[in-house]
């Protein structure tokens, strides 16, 4: 279980904000940003400040957005853990506001079933 906290703060000009608790050091804590179970490699920035916590900005893949709900999600890299997670609704299913919920749920369904392969190949290395 991750020991970061990451919090938010506002949505703004298409860029989530949010504040990260819990890590040390003087490296920013590995952050990884997906949409449908895909990792994307741009538009997720950590910079530490000067209270010892790091803010974290998420520009919002313009790209990615579509009709239905596209739900975007922040995890620990190194324990695969979610620490945040946002999503947008756009066309005609707005109605519908549990397809938000549904996708949610299918993206941490893939983040579960990652983190239970990756646990059966380290336990299986120990034995």
């Amino acid at each position: 279980m991750s020991d970061l906290t990451l919090t938010k703060t506002r949505m703004i000009a298409g860029i989530w904000h949010g504040i990260l608790t819990g890590a040390t050091g003087d490296t920013a804590p590995p952050l990884t940003l997906s949409h449908k179970a895909e990792v994307l490699t741009s538009g997720l920035t950590v910079q530490p400040r000067d209270d010892g916590t790091w803010s974290v900005e998420v520009a919002v893949p313009v790209n990615r957005l579509a009709d239905g709900v596209q739900t975007f999600v922040i995890t620990d890299t190194a324990t695969g853990d979610t620490l945040a997670s946002f999503a947008f609704l756009a066309g005609e299913g707005l109605a519908e506001d549990i397809r938000a919920e549904v996708d949610l749920l299918r993206d941490e369904l893939d983040m579960l079933k990652r983190a239970f392969r990756r646990h059966c190949v380290e336990t299986a290395e120990e034995e």
